[in-house]
């Protein structure tokens, strides 16, 4: 169990903490939000020992082993397979210890540890591990000096995943991860074995993988039981609460101290106004909820083009050798809302270069409407920003005729004000960065907008309103995003990018999304099949109503975790030891049968599926 007692902390004379406390019971897994700068990554430091608390108490059990990814793998000749081995250092140990020793009685005890810690398993672990993040056999035997930083990332979170720490602490872990390795990680912490907090904006990862909310507002901990949207809408009915009562006090205060000062000169009423000057001082302020500064992101309105703004007849594009992507017959028109699906390697920034004209086609031909403008984002684009310049400075230099208030009109429809226009990139934030970047992308109002991983640095409510400046904004979007939540309400199209080849995907990203969990291919066979003879009507009818039992099964089994996660989030429950086992045990059988129920679902709307085809 992890205790947070009274924590006070603060950071160049700001508090970040105020008597915050929080507990979070063994096994648990916790999502960490607050605004950004609120101190959520200064808590994981707390927490590590990294610094010192200037009062309160962060407590763990004695032996308790932390971890979480600190920094990239070093670039080394050392393969990704060995470096995720590695980060278990019991087992390396051991296994090194082994290979020396001579005493029969040390020789016994180091085969039984490593019996207990299920040593022999640990390569076909690592190994699974780094498949989920993105890496296959032959990947998994070269050196990691031939990976980017950004893979290099991955390999360190697979080492710490593997070394399965008691508390593991996770830092937007899915900022590094396609759409793929982000279903993968968030099902694999689901089922991770021990205790885990995760700072994250993916609203899909804090409502998927973990049970608990960790909010930090105002200096405080409040630890909220269900995921991040039970959260929300939990939050937004106290605060609600909140702004009523202090109306209704603020007018009860207005209507004693009216009376007071109507009636304190007066002999006869003197007592009552006295008596009501009492019921002022004693009345405990209520103060109503700060509304939370809106975001937004305003895009430019780009004129209309007859359709198709870009049609590829045949194309093939590719860096200097075979072809990445080929064949390719696809239209944009300008009302599309296109997301990329797709592994990484697969091609997906490839098509999004050529799309933006910043790569060439090879091969067949590309047409784009004559008056066509395209916006481009990309990670990478958030780094090549001019460290030693304000974002003044940055939309001067492409609109240098325009007068300043207009170029700052401009930075403030992208959530940049007075304060951050006139601030040096370098000490923006990842956010703030991010958010000069759109800019930059959208100043010539684009007919096409794409935007390759642009959540990366954005908190939630930012993520939110770009949702919102997305669905409003009258041209073409093409997106690739780890991001479901920002997928599953913008986009209206899919097109899956596998085997050098990109297909209009049938499916909706739930679809997909069990696909990938389930380890099934997402295309169809390329030949069609004949179809079988069409089941009778008395077939189709079982099978519905197996589909709905077993949707009833999941249903229920749902509940029951929820029911098991309230009662384990009460602390007063580890006061009693044997007690909390029970309810734990309890918890892990309705987690494994609620897996089986999740399958046996899916293979019954599988059956239902064919069936109705």
């Amino acid at each position: 169990m992890l205790r947070i007692q009274d924590i006070t902390y603060s950071v160049d004379g700001r508090p970040l903490f105020e008597g915050a406390s929080a507990t979070i019971p063994t096994g648990h897994k916790v999502g960490l939000v607050g605004k950004n700068g609120a101190g959520k990554t200064t808590l994981f430091r707390l927490i590590r020992g990294e610094l010192a608390l200037e009062g309160g108490e962060i407590s763990l059990p004695s032996r308790a082993r932390i971890g979480g990814v600190a920094q990239e793998v070093p670039s080394s000749s050392t393969s990704l397979i060995d470096t995720v081995l590695a980060a278990d250092t019991e087992r390396a140990a051991l296994m090194a210890e082994a290979e020396t020793a001579t005493d029969p009685h040390r020789i016994a005890d180091i085969q039984h540890r490593l019996a207990d810690i299920d040593a022999w398993s640990a390569e076909g672990r690592a190994s699974a591990i780094l498949k989920g993040l993105g890496f296959d056999s032959e990947a998994q035997k070269r050196p990691c000096s031939d990976f980017s930083g950004g893979w290099r990332m991955r390999v360190a979170l697979a080492g710490v995943l593997f070394a399965q720490p008691d508390l593991l602490l996770l830092d937007e872990p899915t900022n590094y991860l396609d759409l793929e390795g982000a279903l993968w990680l968030e099902s694999y912490l689901a089922k991770y074995p021990h205790t885990v907090i995760i700072i994250s904006h993916d609203r899909e990862l804090l409502n998927r993988a973990v049970g608990s909310i960790l909010h930090l507002e105002n200096r405080k901990l409040t630890l909220w039981s269900g995921g991040y949207d039970t959260f929300a809408r939990t939050r937004a009915a106290a605060l609600a609460v909140q702004a009523a009562e202090a109306k209704k006090q603020e007018a009860r205060r207005a209507h004693l101290q009216s009376f007071v000062d109507r009636f304190r000169a007066k002999a006869s009423k003197a007592v009552q106004a006295q008596s009501r000057v009492k019921m002022l001082e004693k009345m405990t302020p209520i103060t109503a909820p700060e509304e939370a500064k809106k975001q937004v992101f305003t895009f430019p309105v780009p004129e209309q083009l007859s359709p198709p703004i870009i049609a590829l007849d045949g194309a093939a594009v590719g860096y200097d050798g075979p072809p990445v992507l080929k064949r390719l017959d696809l239209r944009i028109d300008q009302d599309d809302r296109i997301a990329l699906l797709g592994r990484n390697g697969e091609g997906k920034s490839t098509l999004s270069k050529l799309l933006a004209a910043k790569l060439q086609a090879c091969e067949g031909r590309i047409v784009r409407s004559s008056k066509l403008r395209i916006g481009y984002f990309a990670q990478h684009q958030v780094d090549e920003l001019h460290l030693d310049e304000t974002p003044l400075q940055h939309v001067m230099r492409l609109r240098p005729t325009e007068g300043q208030p207009k170029l700052r009109a401009r930075l403030a429809g992208f959530g940049l004000g007075a304060d951050q226009a006139d601030t040096l990139v370098g000490r923006l934030s990842g956010g703030q960065k991010a958010r000069l970047s759109l800019l930059l992308a959208t100043i010539d109002a684009p007919h096409l907008l794409i935007l390759d991983e642009p959540t990366n640095h954005l908190d939630i409510e930012s993520r939110e309103a770009l949702v919102e400046a997305l669905t409003e904004y009258p041209g073409a979007v093409v997106l690739v995003s780890h991001d479901m939540h920002l997928l599953s309400l913008v986009a209206d199209r899919l097109w899956l990018v596998k085997g050098g080849a990109v297909k209009p995907y049938e499916g909706d990203l739930e679809s997909y999304r069990r696909e990938l969990l389930a380890g099934q291919e997402a295309e169809r066979p390329a030949a069609p099949k004949p179809k079988p003879a069409r089941p009778s009507r008395e077939v189709v009818l079982a099978l519905r109503a197996e589909a709905r039992k077993c949707e009833e099964r999941v249903e229920k089994l749902t509940e029951m975790r929820e029911k098991l996660s309230v009662k384990l989030a009460d602390p007063e429950l580890y006061d009693r030891p044997a007690e909390a086992v029970i309810w734990q045990k309890k918890y892990a059988e309705v987690m494994e049968g609620l897996d089986r129920a999740e399958a046996l679902w899916m293979t019954a709307l599988e059956k239902l599926e064919a069936a109705e085809a």
